[in-house]
């Protein structure tokens, strides 16, 4: 079997069942995986329970292709596979998301990964809890979603994995400050291919609310190639994600884009924006940020970019507090149960997005900023 290592598949349109379909055979799939008996894991990003079309989670017309495909190669033994970060649900994730609907059409097993037992994997010299789902399939199909990330700035491939993890193992992860257990993660959670749905991903908030239509799924065999092909769409240095350095330097895969075969399938019917760096760069200004995880933070930054769009947030004289870092501590003003000892503490883990700016709003209108912002 020829090694595909190299080579990434690219094709555009608004018919995504079609799409992922011409996609699979142009990478003859079923012949990469070979033996019709093996246990095939699909593991898409259900971060939270959001609909697709908000940036934030797999369309389920691409898995629901994707599981025709294998159906119809003969592939019976299929478990679509997640854990939505910590604070959602992923039984709502599963129902909200149109997953739970697709396993019952095609009889295909759904695995909870907030409710698996763990298993410790050596990740070249990082032990990391995974859930026992991830370690029990003989080959392992990552369905990401492309958008950006306000800790990371992207996600795709590699960060997809920690959907794999318990809970509190996610925790940890942000504790470490997240890139060297993701590139350590890659070394443990093997994957076999990856079909991206690069249709209208959040390239600024990992949970979705400002979707950038692209209209384009890939595919590739990489994951490190995968996620370097990414910065380069959305013109980052793969340098500024480091966790894509530290899983190449592990031998999960390779940055070389200059040798690798991209394909695209049909010319593009759409020209996606670029992140919006500069905007959370600037709205993290407000922040002190320590080891928080993405749930709390993803949800704080797009709280301030209401208030920052109404005004507000040039009223803030106090630094917001958020993360692991903070417990035992005190302070003026904190987001999450991490906080609970500062003065004004919201409380939550995590809590919402809605929820951090009517607290962070009335505590402006509590030191007469509010009214002093509208003259």
């Amino acid at each position: 079997m020829k090694d595909r290592k190299n080579e990434i598949l690219v094709i555009y349109g608004k018919e995504y069942g079609k799409m992922t379909r011409r996609l699979l055979e142009e990478a003859d799939l079923a012949a990469q995986i070979g033996d019709r008996k093996k246990r095939i894991g699909i593991k898409p990003n259900l971060v939270s329970p959001v609909p697709p079309s908000d940036g934030a989670t797999t369309h389920p017309e691409v898995v629901e292709s994707l599981i025709c495909y294998l159906k119809d190669h003969g592939f019976e033994n299929l478990v679509i596979m997640e854990g939505s970060w910590v604070g959602a649900r992923t039984e709502e994730a599963f129902k909200v998301c149109g997953y739970r609907k697709l396993a019952d059409k095609y009889g295909t097993e759904l695995r909870d990964g907030q409710k698996e037992r763990s298993v410790p994997v050596d990740c070249k010299g990082m032990k990391i809890d995974v859930c026992a789902c991830a370690l029990e399939v003989d080959f392992l199909i990552n369905v990401p979603v492309m958008k950006g990330h306000c800790q990371t700035r992207v996600t795709c491939a590699l960060k997809n994995m920690k959907g794999l993890l318990p809970n509190k193992e996610k925790r940890r992860f942000h504790s470490m400050g997240l890139h060297k257990p993701i590139g350590h993660l890659a070394a443990g959670i093997r994957q076999d291919f990856i079909l991206v749905d690069s249709i209208c991903g959040d390239l600024s908030f990992e949970d979705g609310g400002n979707p950038t239509s692209m209209d384009r799924i890939f595919a590739a065999w990489d994951p490190v190639l995968c996620d370097a092909y990414v910065c380069r769409l959305l013109e980052y240095r793969t340098e500024e994600v480091p966790y894509i350095g530290i899983a190449e330097s592990l031998g999960a895969g390779s940055t070389d884009l200059d040798h690798a075969v991209i394909r695209e399938l049909n010319l593009s019917e759409s020209q996606a924006g670029l992140p919006d760096r500069d905007k959370v760069m600037r709205l993290s200004e407000a922040v002190n940020e320590v080891d928080s995880c993405s749930a709390c933070y993803g949800y704080l930054i797009p709280a301030l970019d209401r208030l920052d769009q109404e005004g507000l947030l040039k009223d803030f004289p106090e630094k917001i507090c958020i993360g692991q870092g903070y417990k035992g501590m005190t302070g003026t003003l904190g987001i999450g149960s991490c906080t609970k000892d500062f003065t004004h503490s919201l409380k939550g883990c995590p809590p919402t997005e809605t929820q951090i700016y009517d607290f962070l709003k009335e505590y402006l209108a509590g030191t007469g900023r509010l009214e002093a912002g509208r003259h």
